[in-house]
């Protein structure tokens, strides 16, 4: 954790103040460390949120993206981190797979082993594409990273874009 050496300082009424206050005690925080908390979360708390908003259908495409942009923006030491400890028993075994890609997508981009629960995930039985146009699915199969592919998911993506 890096030192703090900086000062912010906002205005509130004091009744925001107070709410502020009430509500750092009841976590039993400083009123320093809540709003830092709530504004800055931590990598492996924006992980389990973006890991629980996979879990609605209506969000799960910009997830994905959101998913992705946060396993290329983190830093090796971060990744590290984040990814140690997690659960997705909650979304469908093509979603585990696809997260699970995505994170050895990203592990092998900065040079890192993936976390271990990656292993944990047992690839599709049945090819996933896509799309439902027959005649892309070859094109599919040969430009699909090969952390997709090893989980019989095919998709058109090169290194850095989302996938």
């Amino acid at each position: 954790m890096s030192v703090k050496s900086q000062q912010l300082q906002i205005r509130v009424t004091p009744r925001q103040k107070a709410a502020l206050k009430r509500s750092a005690a009841s976590a039993g925080l400083d009123v320093s460390t809540w709003v830092l908390a709530r504004v800055l979360p931590s990598e492996i708390d924006r992980f389990r949120d973006l890991l629980r908003s996979l879990e609605v259908d209506a969000n799960r495409r910009f997830a994905l993206a959101e998913l992705n942009d946060f396993l290329h923006a983190l830093a090796p030491i971060e990744f590290s981190t984040a990814l140690t400890e997690t659960s997705l028993d909650k979304l469908s075994p093509m979603l585990q797979n696809y997260v699970a890609a995505m994170v050895e997508l990203a592990a092998s981009q900065k040079k890192l082993a993936p976390p271990s629960w990656v292993r944990d995930i047992p690839p599709l039985e049945r090819p996933h594409f896509a799309t439902s146009l027959k005649s892309v699915r070859p094109y599919l199969l040969q430009v699909s990273p090969i952390p997709f592919k090893r989980r019989n998911i095919f998709i058109d993506a090169s290194i850095g874009a989302r996938v």
